[in-house]
């Protein structure tokens, strides 16, 4: 199932049922699990790990080396997980020595012309919408839906099943399972419909709504809030993950309501 007019190199270790349309150059430190179906015109460099029953669309380009100084030949790998869609002309370059592979989760959307920097951790079910620009050591949670043309500064984090309004520029970290929106980008209330959608009891969200209103709505500063957080609500494992993430966030998180610059 690999069409004569594509360039794949012997050494490329290529599963069952994997189709290879024409004019697609594969190089020779390349892995494609089985099922895959990979478009004409896409480009897979050394490094790359593809998952089973990945659809990579033309134009594509997969482990290019980074873009980034520090880089110095070193191996490293763009690693693809199961069932991931790569859209038109999206590029994923492979890791530096920092962390020595960037990697996208299984059952992924990254759509066309996005581009995902070395280095970067993206979870599963993350939908990456046109255009956007995540540059590197970006780490995404699961669940994550970025809107287009939005764009990540390097050692940004998004916790889970966040939401980001299009053409939004991400200075600050985002806490889980919020959404974020205006500019300069802030808080705009809990991802309600999302967690809906993936089986979060109204109890549960609920109680991520007061957790939020303490650290945006109550005019405490965020390690106050967290500390409020911590003594008088009980701890569950949403409480508990946001407060960790908001403990390792170096950059601070994303603002509340109308205040201000980040």
């Amino acid at each position: 199932m690999i069409h004569q007019l594509a360039a794949v190199d012997k050494r490329a270790k290529i599963s069952r049922n994997v189709t290879i349309e024409p004019f697609t150059t594969i190089a020779g430190d390349v892995e494609i699990g089985e099922g895959s179906w990979i478009g004409s015109n896409v480009t897979i460099m050394d490094g790359a790990r593809i998952g089973k029953n990945c659809r990579i669309f033309p134009g594509t380009v997969i482990s290019a080396i980074p873009q980034d100084l520090k880089f110095d030949g070193e191996d490293t790998q763009a690693i693809i997980g199961d069932g991931t869609t790569l859209r038109e002309c999206v590029t994923v370059n492979r890791g530096t020595k920092a962390l020595g592979f960037t990697k996208i989760g299984k059952d992924c959307l990254i759509m066309a012309t996005s581009h995902v920097a070395h280095d970067c951790i993206l979870g599963d079910n993350v939908i990456i919408a046109n255009g956007c620009g995540i540059a590197g050591h970006v780490e995404i949670g699961d669940w994550v839906v970025m809107g287009g043309l939005s764009a990540v500064q390097q050692f940004g984090k998004i916790g889970k099943h966040a939401m980001i309004a299009g053409g939004s520029l991400i200075r600050k970290d985002v806490p889980p399972y919020v959404k974020v929106g205006r500019d300069p980008i802030s808080y705009a209330g809990i991802n309600s419909v999302g967690l809906r959608r993936r089986g979060f009891s109204n109890e549960k969200i609920f109680e991520i709504q007061k957790i939020y209103r303490a650290i945006f709505q109550m005019k405490m500063n965020v390690s106050r809030a967290a500390s409020y957080i911590e003594k008088e609500m009980l701890p569950t494992a949403e409480r508990d993950e946001i407060l960790e993430f908001i403990k390792n966030s170096p950059s601070g998180i994303v603002k509340g309501y109308g205040r201000g610059k980040e």
